[in-house]
């Protein structure tokens, strides 16, 4: 339970965002109806991307990162339902994604999670839960790829600064692969979130964080050699400390509580390392929380997909489809109990959450409006 401490901080977030708010872009934002994951998925992505200028514009000749959503254990499940209709974005549009990227004339690929506890080869990971790699291995002509929860293929992680001060920390160590790219990409699915809200494009970036450095078992000095844990103690609780070799918190004595810290965090690392192309994958999803950990979650069938070049303004679209308004502040659904992360980031100048000022291309808001909390 929040206490009048926190209460007084998040009541602050508005009048911070007034005085602190930098000039923030926006993009168009496209929206197209998808019931299945089946052969329908080609010619409706296609019409999505187009919707935002194309994909040949993005990553011709380019290397592109994409940052996959497979939070949770492979073994966790909802119910009788694999995660990939779930709380996993489906390798079916991560795939398709990739084929009109090779398509586009991308120059190579790389798939990047940061999988719970294991520096085991992402494949692996997705093997444990009966997916097939070699459907996203040959899907374009160059696929590669990396576990980010630890150092990875690299002699060194690489350190992102926080335009425009940051919230809770100055700069984040990462792993090299989210450095060692042109384009930068979040597929995420359209989902509720405990302790944040909505998990979206920008969420999805809570786990480029390495648990060697930000997990419960982080080195205290170094960063570990594997990782450990989740990132509870370091990042939801504040209760420890990162690994002393990354940058420290900029307010050590700033609330102790998820539904202040999570968000901060997540707009700072989408400040630090910003999304060139955010997707969100809705065709099927569940509703109450981001994973079947979460008591009282179900699933549901928003049928929609989501894209667009700015991640703030993305997520705006989204926040609004889930039947939310992302204008809402704390103790306003779905930001209940945490602050709007929309807002953070757009006070870093990450973009804007104003559906007012945003274009959509394609099906419109109205038309694909799904209420999660009645699904």
């Amino acid at each position: 339970m929040i206490n009048r401490r926190d209460f007084l901080a998040g009541a602050a977030t508005a009048a911070l965002i007034q005085q602190r708010a930098v000039a923030a872009p926006i993009a168009p934002v496209a929206i197209q109806r998808c019931r299945t994951y089946g052969a329908g998925l080609e010619p409706t992505m296609r019409r999505l991307f187009d919707g935002i200028g194309g994909l040949g514009r993005l990553v011709n000749n380019k290397t592109v990162a994409i940052k996959v959503n497979l939070t949770g254990r492979p073994s966790q499940r909802l119910g009788h339902s694999p995660a990939e209709l779930a709380h996993w974005t489906h390798p079916r549009v991560i795939g398709m994604t990739l084929h009109l990227m090779n398509e586009a004339g991308a120059k190579r690929i790389r798939i990047l999670e940061s999988p719970w506890s294991t520096t085991d080869p992402l494949e692996e990971y997705m093997m444990e839960a009966n997916w097939d790699p070699s459907l996203i291995l040959n899907a374009a002509k160059k696929v590669e790829f990396e576990n980010t929860n630890y150092l990875g293929n690299a002699k060194n992680y690489v350190r992102f600064k926080v335009p425009n001060g940051g919230h809770m920390f100055p700069a984040y160590d990462l792993n090299h692969s989210y450095a060692d790219c042109d384009v930068f990409v979040s597929i995420a699915k359209l989902k509720e979130h405990a302790t944040a809200g909505v998990t979206l494009s920008m969420k999805n970036c809570f786990g480029i964080t390495p648990c060697t450095i930000y997990g419960d078992g982080a080195g205290e000095k170094e960063p570990g050699l594997v990782p450990v844990g989740g990132r509870g103690s370091v990042i939801h609780s504040g209760s420890r400390k990162p690994s002393l070799s990354a940058p420290q918190e900029l307010h050590p004595d700033s609330p102790r509580d998820g539904g202040y810290r999570v968000p901060r965090v997540v707009a700072d690392l989408n400040a630090a390392r910003p999304i060139d192309l955010a997707i969100i994958e809705g065709v099927e999803s569940m509703a109450g929380g981001e994973g079947p950990w979460i008591r009282g979650t179900r699933r549901c069938s928003p049928g929609v997909i989501i894209a667009g070049t700015n991640a703030v303004c993305t997520d705006a679209v989204a926040t609004a489809v889930l039947g939310f308004d992302p204008m809402a502040m704390r103790g306003t659904p779905p930001f209940e109990t945490c602050d709007n992360t929309l807002a953070l980031a757009e006070q870093l100048g990450v973009g804007s959450r104003d559906l007012s000022k945003i274009e959509v291309a394609g099906a419109q808001i109205a038309d694909v409006r799904y209420m999660i909390r009645k699904a």
